[in-house]
């Protein structure tokens, strides 16, 4: 007997981040859009010879994008909105990043798509666009060029798609319908899409329907019966992938739908194997993902294959193994890592090493366990043992402070009303005050200078006054623009988070563990695999500097408990909540230290709170008490003059109002700009009583804001919340854009505030 393996995804940048540099070059016309192509084609070809080398009896096709696969999607299916000016048959590589970013080597700028969070991951996508005469037409030539790729190489490919169903639950209506209107419109191009697949001699297509693992309205699950009947009828064998969760109350509606297999994501529910095993027709298939797609733990293979028994003596060969979603979102590959220590190595897994899971668990279910696969088999359980005995994970004294968190340590001393008066004339701040979200440009000569430092090439004394002087260049650049609440500019930090926990015990970092965010952003989360706490302050003497450089109150700049926690692999031998406040409790410090060294404005930023979010409400309540309790715990220690903010980006905040305005930040920060202030209506409907700031400086496109435009905005703004009450700012921090860019954005940005504060004074 032999057990399909397969992936449903693997990650698309480069073990060395080369598709991130290759498209990067080509946004600034360093390189040919052929020199590009040729580096995706030569990316593809690696890839899929990983997975062969790694025994998959299929390769992946479709997961690649040079941005995004919803976008990918989006093109194939010509839906472009109409401000790009481009109709869909003459749609190419620029119209696509034009789209994502508003700019591109060729064709005139544009306003981007918006772009989101995909599920509860820290992967973007960018959202669709659906306009009410939407028509769909089929573009699919570099999709069906990809499959003859991987043919013309020898692999057996498996096609991966966004399922249509999901695609149009993740995409935006323009106007008062719904995108589900549109299914009608969509089936035909999606079954033709599928027909040429099949047509190139493609066996399967994974069809991805993540929404199965949400609370669904009885329309949309109606419309799964619809769409997957009408799909029924092209020839080529669908396997219907849903992951991120349960299917739950959806389980009888995905088992009974007309396709010839379906995947479970058996790490985030195990528990409905053997209620899919009951109900499963006998001509499915049914992929189990076991190994954690999510996550970079080696896994228990041992627990999975007594797990995984039953279904084996009842499926048969009709039982495939896979991880449980796409590997976009665990690094590459482990054997680069050279600098971690060998102990901590053996309990950690890569995409690369979770392929080989897959295969060496199918071996062992099959008794194929050969000398070289027994020694593999050893090694693996080698390394669970090794980490549940490990005396570096738990520490005494942070589980006793854990124990001892009194109920008062979560709340501030005065309601924000007493507050806003003392901070108001402590800080004596005009109306529309003026900040930016933390970051400036992280140049050339700052990354060189890290780099030098890093490698043992720079001293300490020398690349601290380095990043002085970088400091201090930010400071007077934001005084001669006029901000009122500046920043230091964070020149010595790499990353938000990573820069935090390389100054916590308990976390640990690689050096080439990167994943995609969106794009081209890539990040490396560090590896919380231990009790945490703060051996000493972190980021104090930094901001005490900036301050004495300027007599305006300098922001100091922290990130939160739960998103530290969210952008980090995270230990999975005690509950999230447990780490959360452990995180928590060493933020806390860092906030007291700051407000004792003079910091009287400090920012704790928390992109990553919706997030976390479960995706079936059931479960919200619970998680939104400790990620609420968290944030408090960290914040509630300072007087009532010293102001706390946050910021959220990139997130739907009407179901979650309550939760952030029980978050008690004094002012919070929101993204605003690409939606066109429509994230406000939850704070209006709301009656959100503190200040806010809605991000009118869309930084991750190179265009320049106009000052009109963001004029415009914060009028909108306006209407929705008194304007006593409103902040001027760009919606994120600015790390990823040049001076050239930043500078006039802020001028204007700032000129934008002169003309509010003329207008409603």
């Amino acid at each position: 007997m032999t057990l399909t393996t397969h992936t449903l995804g693997y990650p698309r940048i480069g073990a060395q981040r080369e598709l991130k540099k290759a498209v990067e070059a080509y946004w600034a016309e360093k390189i040919t859009l052929q020199e590009l192509e040729a580096t995706g084609q030569e990316l593809r070809a690696r890839h899929w010879q990983e997975q062969k080398e790694a025994g998959l009896d299929f390769v992946s096709v479709g997961d690649f994008a040079f941005y995004d696969q919803v976008l990918n999607l989006s093109l194939i299916l010509g839906v472009i909105p109409p401000r790009f000016n481009t109709c869909p048959d003459q749609a190419d590589l620029d119209t696509y990043f034009r789209m994502a970013r508003g700019r591109a080597p060729s064709g005139e700028p544009a306003a981007a798509c918006e772009m989101t969070k995909w599920f509860d991951t820290n992967y973007h996508y960018l959202v669709p666009e659906f306009q009410p005469q939407q028509e769909f037409t089929l573009n699919a030539q570099l999709l069906l060029a990809e499959v003859k790729e991987a043919q013309t190489l020898g692999h057996q490919a498996k096609v991966t798609l966004v399922g249509p169903l999901s695609y149009l639950w993740l995409g935006k209506a323009q106007g008062e319908f719904s995108s589900l209107d549109l299914l009608p419109q969509l089936l035909p191009v999606y079954a033709a899409l599928l027909q040429k697949l099949a047509d190139e001699g493609v066996d399967w297509v994974q069809i991805d329907e993540p929404i199965l693992a949400l609370d669904l309205p009885t329309a949309w699950k109606q419309a799964f019966e619809t769409a997957y009947n009408q799909l029924q009828a092209v020839a080529v064998k669908k396997l219907l992938a849903v992951y991120f969760g349960g299917l739950q109350d959806n389980l009888g509606l995905a088992v009974n739908l007309p396709v010839e297999g379906l995947h479970l994501d058996l790490v985030r529910a195990p528990e409905e194997l053997e209620q899919v095993l009951d109900r499963l027709p006998a001509y499915k298939v049914l992929s189990a993902g076991v190994i954690d797609g999510r996550n970079i733990w080696r896994s228990d293979l041992v627990r999975l294959r007594e797990q995984l028994a039953s279904a084996q003596g009842r499926l048969g060969d009709r039982l495939w193994l896979a991880p449980s979603c796409s590997l976009l979102h665990v690094p590459h590959d482990l054997e680069q890592e050279d600098q971690l220590d060998s102990e901590l190595t053996s309990w950690l897994a890569f995409a690369r090493q979770k392929l080989d899971e897959v295969t060496l668990l199918a071996a062992a279910l099959t008794g194929q366990l050969n000398q070289q696969r027994e020694a593999a088999w050893a090694e693996n359980q080698q390394a669970l043992v090794s980490r549940e005995a490990s005396t570096r994970i738990h520490r005494p004294e942070v589980s006793e402070r854990l124990a001892a968190i009194d109920p008062a340590m979560y709340a501030r001393t005065s309601a924000y009303e007493q507050r806003a008066l003392a901070q108001k004339e402590w800080l004596k701040l005009p109306l529309f005050p003026t900040t930016t979200i933390g970051s400036f440009p992280q140049t050339p000569e700052i990354r060189k200078a890290r780099r030098g430092y890093k490698q043992g090439e720079l001293g300490t004394e020398r690349y601290q006054e380095l990043m002085k002087q970088e400091i201090a260049y930010c400071v007077e650049q934001q005084e001669k623009l006029g901000i009122d609440v500046p920043v230091h500019g964070e020149a010595e930090r790499n990353d938000m988070v990573e820069y935090f926990g390389e100054q916590l015990d308990g976390y640990a970092f690689t050096r080439f563990g990167w994943v995609q965010s969106y794009g081209s952003r890539c990040v490396k989360p560090p590896v919380i695999f231990g009790d945490v706490s703060r051996p000493q302050a972190m980021t104090v003497e930094w901001s005490r500097y900036a301050q004495s450089l300027t007599d305006k109150p300098m922001k100091g700049m922290l990130t939160g408990p739960l998103t530290c926690l969210q952008w980090a692999f995270v230990r999975d031998d005690q509950p999230r909540e447990t780490t959360c406040k452990q995180i928590a409790l060493a933020l806390r410090d860092e906030v007291r230290d700051l407000e004792a060294a003079g910091i009287r404005v400090i920012q704790i930023d928390e992109p990553a709170f919706r997030e976390g979010l479960p995706l079936r409400k059931a479960d919200w309540a619970a998680y939104l008490r400790w990620a609420v309790d968290s944030f408090r715990l960290t914040a509630a220690v300072v007087e009532d003059a010293t102001q706390i903010h946050t910021h959220m980006c990139y997130s739907e905040f009407n179901d979650i109002i309550e939760a952030i305005a029980e978050l008690d930040a004094d002012v919070i920060t929101i993204e605003t700009s690409r939606s066109n202030m429509e994230l406000l209506d939850a704070f209006e409907a709301f009656e959100y009583p503190n200040e806010i700031g809605p991000g009118v400086y869309d930084i991750h496109s190179p265009n320049i804001p106009e000052v009109e435009w963001m004029v415009e905005l914060m009028q909108k703004a306006a209407q929705k919340i008194p304007a006593e009450r409103l902040w001027v700012n760009p919606d994120c921090g600015l790390k990823t854009r040049r001076w050239e860019e930043v500078t006039p954005a802020l001028a204007a940005l700032v000129e934008a505030a002169r003309q509010l504060r003329k207008a409603y004074l």
